[in-house]
């Protein structure tokens, strides 16, 4: 078929060329009966000249032949024949000739020039785009499949695969929706032709390891994919108008992209064990201060409580304490449950439909402790009914109202507003605590991390974390920002369907 195109257009070329040829010689012919040759050569060497700047040489080169013989037959006398009576006119056809064919050669080397210069343009745009393309690449997982599909789009490539060799096999990744599946003994065969010396050819601008299998429009040819070296896979391209430089430059680009792709996956692991490490660490650390102080609050209380002369009032004293530090104590081992059901994506929301006030009032119930004698003041509408998982979100309400009390002065009051929209619910905790430090916003969700202002707060520093991990398991987000007069604000923001009370009601 693209052969069929060609011809088609030269053909086309021949025949408008032809055309001009003859168009000049009837209009010479009928302005003039004997017309001027040095005229009429000029006439016709426009025509040559426009042929070869828009035709192949061999058009070009016919066209100059069929316009030196008409020049002869109709043009030079004596007229309708091929003899010349003047021998300066043989000069002049002569050089008519010369001037064709080299004009039409020329013009031809520099259309093809240009042709070259534009792919190698088009080739370097495509490679830029296509390295462009990898570096946004971040996800090692689906990477080589990725690129795959990246090398079709960038360079209109009927079928396109890579091809890598591997312990149960070649693993090919398609990147165009025409698969391409050369035989596994094939990709074999030509895959052991690699390991040999590696030649280059500076010709074609390729190293050697070229192959192509089929005939006509269903070859597809087998690209090495090299590292330095090091054969890595190959690649599999169907219907590839390119020629064999820029397969082999994809090839290397290629190859490139993959060897990141597995330096991304090693990084991630190295990254998962330093986090996993990290974690390790901060727990302990955080855990072995935080039980030292309850532990040793309980041990205390119920050596007192031992104590038989001690009095009844003191007695209950030391009892309560030993409830409140065991309180204390289930918080801290519930905070380590959560977390790592987090941290292991074990979450799932059941979302039902909750009044605004009752998740409000569950938090505070939650966090009923930390926010014993503190004043809250409280604005959640009553007129609607949203659904949501009311067990995570008034958690992760509750880790807020615990962050604010640990943080803002104890006479000072902590604001709680709830309300919904068509397609969300919001909480909103203000406090009047030191707000927060801008180089910390970024970070306040992160596992044990504490701020300038914060570091010497109590608790784990995971309740913000939790928070975070708990609505994202609902789809929802949570930010904070510093309030102009002072203090804190943490927004609480869940996807939520809101309905009327009234409408339960009924």
């Amino acid at each position: 078929m693209r052969r069929f195109e060609s011809w088609r257009r030269e053909g086309a070329a021949a025949v408008l060329s032809l055309l001009g040829v003859a168009v000049v010689i009837v209009s010479l012919r009928y302005a003039q009966a004997q017309p001027n040759p040095t005229i009429s050569a000029l006439l016709l060497l426009l025509v040559v000249l426009g042929t070869a700047t828009t035709a192949p040489l061999r058009v070009a080169i016919g066209t100059s032949v069929a316009a030196m013989l008409a020049f002869n037959f109709f043009l030079l006398p004596p007229f309708h024949t091929f003899t010349i009576a003047d021998p300066q006119n043989w000069v002049a056809l002569f050089v008519f000739v010369v001037v064709a064919v080299v004009a039409s050669q020329l013009s031809s080397a520099m259309r093809q020039r240009a042709r070259e210069a534009e792919s190698r343009k088009r080739e370097v745009t495509r490679l830029f785009d296509l390295s462009r393309d990898i570096l946004l690449t971040d996800d090692s997982e689906s990477a080589v499949a990725d690129v795959a599909r990246y090398v079709a789009r960038r360079f209109e490539l009927r079928g396109f695969a890579i091809c890598l060799p591997g312990g149960a096999g070649w693993k090919v990744y398609q990147g165009s929706e025409y698969s391409v599946e050369p035989p596994p003994e094939q990709l074999d065969r030509v895959f052991a032709g690699l390991q040999g010396p590696l030649e280059y050819d500076a010709r074609q601008r390729a190293y050697g390891g070229h192959t192509a299998i089929g005939v006509s429009d269903d070859a597809v040819a087998l690209v090495p994919l090299r590292l330095g070296t090091r054969p890595v896979g190959l690649l599999a391209a169907a219907g590839a108008d390119l020629d064999v430089g820029t397969l082999d430059a994809v090839g290397g680009v290629v190859a490139i992209a993959i060897e990141r792709a597995h330096f991304l996956a090693e990084r991630k692991k190295t990254e998962a064990v330093h986090q996993r490490a990290s974690l390790a660490s901060a727990l302990l650390a955080a855990f072995s201060h935080d039980l030292r102080t309850p532990v040793t609050s309980i041990r205390v209380a119920v050596t007192n409580l031992q104590d038989l002369s001690l009095a009844p009032e003191e007695r209950r004293v030391q009892a309560d304490l030993a409830v409140q530090e065991l309180d204390r104590l289930t918080r801290l081992f519930q905070d380590i449950l959560d977390m790592a059901r987090i941290q292991g994506s074990a979450v799932n929301a059941d979302p039902g439909w909750v009044s605004l006030s009752e998740v409000v009032e569950a938090a505070v119930a939650y966090a009923g402790p930390v926010l014993a004698d503190r004043t809250l003041q409280i604005e959640a509408v009553q007129i609607h009914e949203v659904q949501l998982d009311p067990r995570l979100t008034s958690v992760a309400l509750a880790h807020v109202l615990e962050n604010a009390a640990h943080y803002s002065p104890y006479a000072a009051s902590i604001s709680i507003v709830a309300s919904a929209s068509d397609n969300a619910a919001t909480f909103i905790v203000e406090d009047r605590g030191p707000g927060l430090d801008p180089a910390d916003i970024e970070h306040l969700f992160e596992p044990f991390y504490r701020g300038k202002k914060t570091r010497h707060g109590t608790g784990t520093g995971l309740g913000l974390a939790i928070t975070r991990g708990l609505l994202a398991a609902e789809g929802g987000r949570i930010w904070g920002e510093n309030l102009p007069a002072g203090g804190a604000r943490f927004t609480i923001s869940v996807p939520a369907s809101t309905r009327q009370l009234a409408l339960q009601e009924s």
